[in-house]
């Protein structure tokens, strides 16, 4: 990969990962409730979702699953459902104060990895990161040894912004009407990704 690719691709990957999102959404919800280090396991979480769609989408296996259509749309279900629940549960628990100890470190990091394998936005962007700027004529994993780093590194800086902007909200002396309507505000954002996600038309179809 040329300078200028990389220069290129740094950039859309900039757009791609600070575009807010069911992830952003988490890791701003994190941030706000149990403070921005345990947070940022949540971070982790996401990472290894990157880290994952980044090996498959060099293997061509998201590609395989987009061309699926049935593939697509038990995924596109399954994941639609799971955000609406997030979002109504956390409705509904907005008025609850929140208890820092009542989530383990893997509760935070399953739900982060959930959450962006679940994300439909994830398969596009790996897809069109690899159909636009993976050069075909040379070796896959000598490209993989530049794209994965810049991928991993900026990803990592713009959700660990996500959590400390959560983590800021969080500690501000903002009053508790302010908290609860901020906490449904994320809970709506999961429910309406959620209604878009099974709205999603399948890649392939009119």
């Amino acid at each position: 990969m040329s300078f200028e690719a990389w220069i290129i691709f740094a950039l859309f990957w900039v757009v791609f990962v600070t575009t807010p999102g069911p992830n952003a959404v988490n890791c701003i919800t994190n941030g706000m409730t149990i403070g921005f280090r345990r947070a940022l396991v949540g971070v982790l979480g996401i990472l290894t979702q990157a880290t994952l769609f980044l090996l498959l989408s060099a293997f061509g296996i998201t590609a395989l699953i987009t061309a699926s259509p049935l593939a697509f749309d038990a995924a596109k279900f399954l994941g639609a459902a799971f955000l609406v629940y997030l979002g109504i549960r956390g409705w509904i628990m907005a008025k609850t104060p929140v208890k820092v100890d009542e989530r383990p470190a893997y509760s935070i990091y399953w739900r982060a990895f959930a959450i962006a394998t679940i994300n439909p936005k994830s398969v596009a962007g790996y897809l069109a990161a690899f159909s636009q700027f993976v050069q075909p004529d040379v070796p896959i994993w000598d490209q993989m040894v530049v794209i994965m780093p810049t991928a991993l590194t900026l990803t990592a800086l713009s959700y660990i912004g996500f959590t400390a902007l959560g983590a800021g909200i969080g500690r501000a002396a903002l009053g508790a009407v302010f908290n609860i309507w901020v906490r449904r505000i994320m809970a709506a954002c999961f429910i309406v990704y959620g209604v878009l996600l099974g709205s999603t038309s399948t890649p392939g179809r009119i």
